[in-house]
């Protein structure tokens, strides 16, 4: 019997451990870790489908040059080649390197290395500035270093949990659960948030606060804590500094009344919110996206900080605020230097630093000051002053903000080099040079997740065709510009000893970020690894921050003027991320049961802003920005505020004509972080009228995407569904469909088409259109693709006889649909999620879905009592 695997989950940055077992060439049966303290043992639901997503489909087997095939060593000379001599001729700000918190931290050190101490400059900038540069400048500006001040355990022991714009049920699920089981033991739960989330559904308290309002808030619960007496007057003359001015600063704007209307809240129930605060030592403040991804971002975070510093709610169990991260390794990148705006080991540029970094490297040509962040980088690309980039397991013409521009910078540059996994991705189109490198389920390394545990992430499966580990691919680029003996690395444990001494190298206690006794370990101690968390359980403890002076600092923030409707662009625009997806969908697009619960780009609109916008629940419409526009099926939800709208992330040329979030948000960033805000964009939305409406569903793939005003494109088990609309003639898609024997029926006056193709008796492709019918649910016709022979019924669209329609998917773990669950609590007179879990099963495996269900059933209460 094969052994498990332990290695770590590739998605968020709670950091799951796994066992994976090895069950075929590629195929693997995913459990969680009962070991792991991030999990223990517990999966969300894309952990729990990882088994989906390993095979070798779209992969990028072997380096490309251009559109040919070419050896390992042509390729690694050219971009060698082309790097040094771009350098020469127009000096080392002239390159740069873009990554991703999808490297392990092996990557990320050997890419820092390569581009700050022997090209010499600081242009490496990562994605996950896009998601927590907020997070890591807060903590810098109060701590004096990039630490989280927090660890999961902490959650089981406050007494009060908040969460500030992080829809966590969805986000970061097995957190979530934590929250629920101490919520469930007496804890109380506020989210604070302008949409109603399933996350929100559960909470003791909701704020849908205005967005943007975020340092109002808490400036204003700062206030209302001195007023109320729980300052901690010794914490703050002991270990925190405090600027002359700061409580005549707070004090502005900071009454009840006055927030309420700032932040567009009931007065009571911000009283409410504040009281709970102001009674509860043990409080955990988690935030996330909705206050990183701001042009105020930073500010946001030390409005936070401010209020835990304060009222000494730090360094102790229970009590923190807390950065949960967005990426598997983003808090790795950031020990390493992965942001432009720092050195590797959480050092900054200063003169003492950066020759200390270059003593221990060896280097001939240290960077002297910061880099372009990823923003600035693009820009610079774009005007011509970045002339050769290297894009690294990321794909920012997808999810850089206003990426219609970036895409423009990518086809002016003169030399782009991409290395991923995959074969096709929006960015890899402009790429001169494509580089195979490793994918989760192959890569040995190591990753820190959201409370600085450090895990070890092991292959599972040996190496396909010609692809390589990240830092194999940099430092062998390093190796043929001339840097031999700096980059002689045969395997990553010896790239994670030279990151692990250079952490404690001249490190007097001054900075927390340490590993000592790591480095000293043979290849035999990295193998055995296990999760271990850097800094202790609770940094700041000993109320003790690596400042100069050992002191915290409160950071005076004040609220930015709100921006009121424009006449151009009436609405605001948030954007966000599914439950079951991940990032542009290069992983969880593979997976058939990830696809179900939201199987299309949606923009949520509130049913009052529809109705003045003459639009309806499942139509078509175009959201406009400044930057440019998109397509999304229409969702009507209260969950929404009135005057804004929220569309996902995930989508891309590769899977849908429409859904393109990228291309909307300004390329604007907060000045401290430079991170993009992502939540505020100024929008209109206006709807698409179709002509026909339809779908098609392929055993395979097509030879291309549909070509029509609304495609998008569905995984499902042996093929593809993809559902589609449009104007002018249908006909067109026939093109779509691969040959063999042609089984039709038409209807002129209904303006229906139903197309089947067979081959040998056995359904290839289905193509369903209407111009005013109805079409039938997908289920039944995806799976007939799998059947030996086609059923006599395949045009009807469903099997002979009456058939139940489970309706839309809801629980994705043991797929059950709405209609089931709706039918078995009116049959069953079920009063409560655990009876739906004890009857479906739905909801006792990852939990994402308990929200949904807590929802279903209090909708079906109030209907049967209305």
């Amino acid at each position: 019997m094969a052994q498990a695997v332990r290695t770590t989950c590739a998605y968020c940055g709670v950091g799951c451990g796994i066992r994976a077992t090895v069950t075929g060439e590629r195929e693997v049966r995913i459990e969680g870790d009962p070991d792991h303290p991030a999990n223990r043992g517990k999966l969300c639901s894309k952990g729990t489908h990882l088994g989906e997503t390993v095979g070798l489909e779209g992969r990028l087997l072997h380096p490309m040059i251009g559109l040919k095939r070419a050896s390992w060593d042509k390729a690694l000379n050219l971009v060698a080649k082309k790097f040094r001599d771009t350098i020469a001729q127009h000096g080392p700000g002239s390159v740069a390197f873009y990554v991703s918190g999808q490297l392990l931290t092996e990557d990320y050190y050997v890419a820092n290395k390569l581009m700050k101490g022997f090209i010499g400059t600081a242009n490496i900038d990562t994605n996950s500035r896009l998601c927590m540069s907020s997070a890591v400048a807060g903590h810098t500006r109060a701590f004096g270093e990039d630490v989280v001040p927090a660890n999961y355990d902490d959650l089981d022991a406050a007494d009060l949990i908040v969460l500030v714009g992080s829809n966590t049920a969805w986000c970061h699920p097995i957190v979530y659960q934590r929250i629920r089981a101490r919520c469930e033991a007496g804890a109380k739960l506020v989210v604070i948030d302008p949409r109603r989330t399933e996350t929100a559904e559960e909470a003791d308290l909701h704020l849908a606060i205005r967005p943007g309002s975020d340092v109002t808030l808490m400036n204003g619960l700062l206030a209302w804590c001195r007023e109320a007496g729980v300052i901690d007057q010794a914490y703050l003359d002991a270990h925190v500094a405090t600027p002359d001015g700061f409580w005549d600063g707070i004090g502005e704007g900071s009454d009840l009344w006055s927030v309420a209307r700032t932040c567009d809240v009931a007065p009571s129930d911000l009283r409410r919110f504040y009281e709970m605060f102001a009674a509860t030592p043990r409080t955990v403040t988690m935030f996330s996206q909705g206050i990183n991804q701001s042009l105020t971002g930073t500010d946001q975070v030390n409005a936070i900080i401010n209020v835990h510093l304060a009222t000494g709610r730090i360094g102790k169990p229970g009590a923190a605020p807390f950065s949960i991260t967005g990426q598997p390794n983003a808090m790795g990148g950031r020990e390493v230097g992965g942001l432009a705006s720092m050195l590797a080991s959480h050092m900054d540029f200063s003169p003492e630093s950066r020759e200390r970094v270059q003593r221990f490297w060896a280097s001939p040509a240290m960077a002297e000051k910061p880099g372009l962040k990823a923003v600035d980088l693009f820009r610079a690309i774009d005007e011509g002053r970045i002339k050769a980039l290297w894009v690294m397991a990321t794909n920012p013409a997808v999810s850089m903000p206003d990426a219609g521009r970036v895409r423009e910078a990518l086809a002016a540059c003169p030399f782009v080099v991409v290395s991923d996994v995959m074969a096709s991705t929006d960015t890899g189109a402009f790429a001169h040079v494509r580089l195979p490198a490793a994918a989760w389920a192959e890569k040995d390394g190591t990753v820190t997740n959201s409370d600085r545990t450090i895990s070890r992430q092991r292959a599972i499966f040996p190496l396909p065709g010609e692809a390589k580990p990240d830092w194999w691919i940099v430092k062998e680029v390093g190796r043929r510009m001339g840097w031999k003996t700096a980059f002689t690395y045969d395997r990553a444990a010896e790239v994670w000893r030279e990151h692990a001494r250079l952490s404690t190298y001249q490190n007097d206690g001054a900075r927390l970020f340490a590993l000592p006794g790591a480095g000293a370990g043979g290849n035999a101690a990295y193998d055995e690894m296990t999760p271990f968390r850097w800094g202790g359980d609770r940094p700041f403890a000993d109320g003790r921050y690596s400042t100069p002076d050992g002191r915290a600092r409160l950071v005076p923030v004040a609220q930015k003027p709100l921006q009121a409707p424009l006449a151009r662009w009436p609405l605001t625009l948030n954007t966000g991320r599914y439950r079951d997806q991940w990032h542009t969908m290069t992983r969880t697009g593979l997976s058939p049961k990830l696809a179900r619960h939201r199987e299309e780009p949606l923009v949520e609109v509130h049913p009052d802003d529809a109705d003045e916008l003459g639009m309806s629940d499942g139509g078509l419409a175009r959201v406009e920005t400044p930057q440019g526009d998109s397509i999304y099926r229409v969702l009507l939800t209260n969950a929404q505020r009135r005057g804004e709208i929220f569309t996902p992330i995930h989508w891309t040329d590769r899977t849908s004509s429409g859904g393109r979030t990228g291309l909307l948000p300004r390329p604007l960033t907060d000045p401290f972080s430079g991170q993009p805000g992502f939540k505020l964009t100024p929008a209109r939305l206006d709807p698409v009228a179709v002509e026909w409406r339809g779908f098609l569903i392929l055993a395979g793939e097509p030879a291309m995407p549909p070509r029509c005003l609304w495609a998008t494109r569905v995984a499902i088990p042996s093929g593809s569904l993809w559902e589609l609309a449009g104007k002018g003639d249908a006909a067109r898609l026939d093109q779509l469909l691969p040959a063999g024997e042609r089984v039709e029926a038409i209807d002129p006056a209904r303006g229906t088409r139903r197309i089947a193709i067979l081959q040998k008796g056995k359904l290839v492709a289905a193509l369903f259109v209407t111009r005013e019918g109805e079409l039938p649910p997908r289920d039944w016709l995806i799976a007939q693709l799998r059947e030996p022979e086609a059923a006599p019924t395949l045009l009807a669209g469903r099997a002979p006889g009456a058939q139940p329609d489970r309706g839309p998917v809801v629980c994705v773990c043991f797929d059950v649909g709405l209609n089931t669950i709706l039918t078995t609590v009116r049959e069953q007179r079920l009063t409560d999620v655990a009876a739906v879990g004890a009857a479906l099963q739905a909801g006792t495996n990852c939990g994402s879905c308990r929200p949904a269900l807590a929802r279903i059933l209090a909708d079906m209460k109030e209907a049967a009592n209305g």
